[in-house]
């Protein structure tokens, strides 16, 4: 398995990886993951590495874009030295062009070079602390690869790659396994609005990143 015993794991990006957790909670404490794919990584494991002791810190917050995350990067990330930081943002970049805020003519909105120059920068700031970043790729509920935000999502997720690539670092396209899942299910199994997971989306995120991983399921048996 990738990760390695008595070490630090973050994950951050928007609500997805919020999931409703407490702000208010100690720091990989009871109630601090949410209840969303974090949460089922750390109970994935706590209950199969309980020797790995791994502290799992959610950094997720609700509407975060990628700018919203550069702001808050030194002192949800840096400042907190982590052995590994997990990367999941870019659905908020490409929602903001399709909601309300194009009625109100916002002038903040992500474009793909943006979105490229603000990745690279975190990127290269984290190695500062730790060269061990999981970058995930933002995804969606939409089987319609052709419908507007989807592509623009899509678009987001090829610079994610493309960056992960450019900097030797690990990958993990979740819509893939989105996309294999719709091709015989209804999106509604797993999200209600196409963006946040219900509980059998989170469920797929969570194994699609920890087989990423090399998690072994079988593992102490």
């Amino acid at each position: 398995m990738l990760l390695r015993k008595n070490k630090k794991l973050i994950f951050i990006g928007d609500s997805v990886t919020d999931a409703g957790r407490n702000y208010s909670a100690d720091m990989a404490g009871y109630d601090s993951w949410g209840n969303g794919y974090v949460n089922l990584i750390n109970g994935a494991l706590t209950a199969t590495y309980p020797d790995y002791q791994t502290m799992v810190i959610n950094k997720g917050v609700n509407g975060n874009d990628i700018l919203k995350l550069a702001t808050r990067w030194q002192q949800d990330v840096l400042d907190l030295k982590p052995d590994y930081v997990s990367i999941l943002i870019g659905v908020n970049d490409a929602w903001r062009h399709f909601d309300t805020a194009v009625f109100q003519q916002r002038d903040d909105l992500v474009d793909v070079a943006l979105y490229t120059r603000t990745y690279q920068k975190l990127i290269n700031q984290t190695r500062s602390v730790t060269d061990k970043i999981i970058v995930v790729g933002p995804f969606m509920f939409e089987p319609n690869r052709t419908e507007p935000m989807r592509a623009m999502v899509d678009q987001f997720a090829v610079v994610a790659r493309q960056l992960a690539d450019k900097n030797e670092l690990l990958y993990i396209d979740v819509q893939s396994k989105i996309d294999r899942f719709l091709t015989q299910n209804s999106s509604y199994i797993l999200t209600q609005d196409r963006v946040h997971p219900n509980f059998q989306g989170n469920m797929l995120v969570a194994t699609t990143w920890l087989n990423a991983i090399d998690f072994d399921w079988k593992r102490g048996e």
